[in-house]
């Protein structure tokens, strides 16, 4: 009986990609974890540097050495490229879990506005079109710029929050419309575009005209809700995030139900990742709940694929907070000590990111880097790590397609599993 765990210390990169001259120039400078270590030199977090943090890290940046924090000789680590374009947690975890990634399209909701709101009403939705309010536009003189509003209570048009194009947002008043008819009518949304992602959400209010009063027109193409302004995420906040391309049969946790083994998702992991056949602890964002879940489950008797997700410090990204994100990797770290002494000979504990979120580059959006990857192999009489070099893997898609082969599972769609690189010297 063996356990797999991937930890996804969200948004914890460690270089800007090879190719981000080119694709992404704001991130060229981008280096989460370096810049965070650099902001808080005497800070050590001892058991992510036994695991290799800074062999990791010296990968992308050779000639950093802010840190009192220093390379392990026994650790078992490398790096891995993001596959998907951009940095998205959504895809990026789809790639994890073996899925290849497309290229996402990007699109203004106003080139397919008609074609959901005639399949909305065809479905029997009352559906209308609204301008934002005149004071929350970029321009004023795009009164034909429109949202859908359907039944009163949801608003359909472009998500503001991630890059303009690339998702669509399903915003609903949850004390108007319940929340399984608002993922009903995101999948009708979802039916008619091929944007990367569609978000059905909503939360409890007291009016529904706060979402109306949240829209707002950007870069006179792009119009929907500002989504923190509506106040939908204080109060009984629901949401699912509904992907285009990702065939979940073909990814980590289906054909790991083929031979009976179960996945676990914790975090936010659980929210984005299908896994009907599983356990799955949705809509947390504490760390520290997250983790004790975690480390409960590393305990619990029985063979499973265990995968987390750390969302606290993305979310200390996005708010340009470093300290705070220090804090979040501080916890992190100490629970890692416990979740290892609960390990038992067998089990295999992989620690990485999904792209980085550099809090100190001057912007609020993700940052397009390469992410550490970190193993750690319980081993019989606490014999010592064999310090294996993975090196710089293409695809985070090797690790899904490692956890299959940890398994005896059928392949997922896309990787290389480095399982038998670590195991050779082992053995």
């Amino acid at each position: 009986m063996s356990k797999f765990i991937v930890l996804v210390i969200d948004s914890f990169g460690v270089g800007a990609m090879p190719d981000v001259a080119d694709v992404r120039p704001q991130d060229i400078t981008a280096n989460t974890c370096a810049h965070i270590l650099q902001t808080y030199p005497n800070m050590r977090l001892p058991q992510l540097e036994k695991l290799g943090l800074l062999n990791a890290l010296h990968i992308g940046s050779p000639d950093f050495n802010d840190s009192i924090m220093q390379d392990d000789e026994q650790a078992n680590f490398g790096v891995a490229l993001l596959q998907h374009e951009g940095g998205d947690t959504f895809m990026g975890h789809q790639e994890i879990m073996g899925t290849l990634p497309r290229s996402p399209l990007s699109m203004p909701f106003s080139t397919v506005k008609s074609q959901v709101a005639d399949a909305l009403s065809l479905a029997g939705y009352q559906v209308e079109q609204r301008n934002a309010p005149h004071d929350n536009s970029d321009r004023h003189d795009n009164s034909d710029l429109q949202f859908l509003w359907v039944n009163d209570a949801v608003a359909i048009g472009d998500n503001l929050e991630a890059d303009l194009g690339q998702v669509f947002n399903v915003c609903a008043n949850l004390a108007a419309i319940d929340f399984e008819q608002v993922e009903k009518i995101g999948q009708i949304v979802r039916r008619c575009v091929a944007v990367n992602r569609v978000i059905a959400y909503g939360g409890q209010l007291a009016n529904s005209q706060a979402i109306v009063s949240a829209a707002q027109i950007k870069q006179q193409h792009y119009i929907g809700i500002n989504s923190p302004k509506s106040g939908v995420y204080d109060n009984g906040f629901q949401v699912i995030h509904l992907g285009y391309g990702v065939d979940a049969e073909v990814q980590v946790p289906s054909q790991l139900e083929k031979i009976n083994i179960p996945t676990v998702l914790v975090g936010k992991v659980a929210d984005i990742v299908a896994n009907p056949a599983g356990r799955n602890y949705q809509r947390l964002v504490d760390s520290q709940t997250i983790l004790d879940i975690t480390l409960a489950e590393v305990q619990r008797a029985g063979s499973a694929f265990i995968c987390t997700n750390i969302q606290e410090t993305d979310l200390a990204g996005h708010g340009q907070d470093v300290e705070r994100y220090a804090e979040r990797l501080q916890l992190v770290d100490n629970m890692l000590g416990k979740i290892t002494e609960a390990m038992v000979a067998g089990d295999c504990l992989v620690v990485m990111a999904d792209h980085g979120n550099d809090p100190t580059i001057g912007h609020s959006k993700h940052t397009r880097e390469q992410v550490p990857l970190l193993v750690y192999l319980a081993q019989e009489k606490n014999l010592p790590q064999q310090a294996i070099q993975l090196g710089i893997r293409k695809t985070m898609s090797d690790v899904g397609a490692t956890v299959c082969e940890f398994f005896s599972a059928p392949a997922p769609q896309n990787g290389q599993s480095f399982w038998q690189q670590l195991t050779r010297t082992h053995h």
